[in-house]
């Protein structure tokens, strides 16, 4: 009997911690939401390589899934270097057609700002069509790239229909088509 009631002990503080947890990463996101003014859940997934837990993705939408303003939030569950980061950022604008010479340019300035990451930790790219691209590192802006060629190449990793993560972007997307910014012809 002992040992039954010890389990629910040990379980009850489980789920109540993972209450509090997701209550704390509510928190957290509010610069999303203010960014958005309201920030609307479209979609989340998980980013896996070779077995391993990369990060958790997800992407909100301004007020409707129609609008222009969006943000991606990367939630990571493994350390990586922000200089690995940016490189492999730049290599997937290159995969879906970047020139060399561009998606080289824009790694080099990913580079410039972008922080080491540690599990636990996240980064967060916001667009508007009046400001460009604005990142940000567990909450706090970190750099701000203008003009929609960045954008469109930046964000295309996940959402354009090339993407080297398919399964990723249908969980992001759920039903609704992509950001203006990315869409190609799409039926809602």
């Amino acid at each position: 009997m002992m040992r039954f009631v010890t389990k629910i002990v040990v379980v009850s503080t489980l789920l109540v911690g993972c209450g509090l947890a997701s209550i704390g990463l509510a928190r957290e996101l509010t610069f999303i939401d203010q960014a958005l003014n309201p920030a609307k859940l479209q979609g989340g997934g998980k980013l896996t390589w070779w077995g391993l837990h990369v990060y958790d993705a997800s992407l909100y939408r301004s007020g409707s899934f129609s609008s222009s303003e969006f943000a991606l939030d990367l939630q990571y569950h493994k350390s990586l270097n922000g200089l690995a980061i940016a490189n492999r950022s730049a290599e997937e604008m290159r995969k879906l057609g970047v020139p060399d010479s561009q998606a080289q340019n824009w790694g080099k300035q990913l580079a410039s700002f972008l922080p080491n990451v540690e599990p636990g930790q996240s980064l967060t790219a916001i667009y508007n069509p009046k400001q460009g691209t604005t990142f940000y590192f567990d909450g706090k802006p970190l750099a701000q790239i203008a003009g929609p060629d960045f954008s469109r190449a930046f964000f295309g990793i996940w959402l354009d229909s090339k993407t080297s993560a398919p399964k990723l972007r249908e969980q992001l997307l759920g039903q609704h088509c992509p950001p203006p910014l990315l869409q190609e012809s799409c039926n809602q």
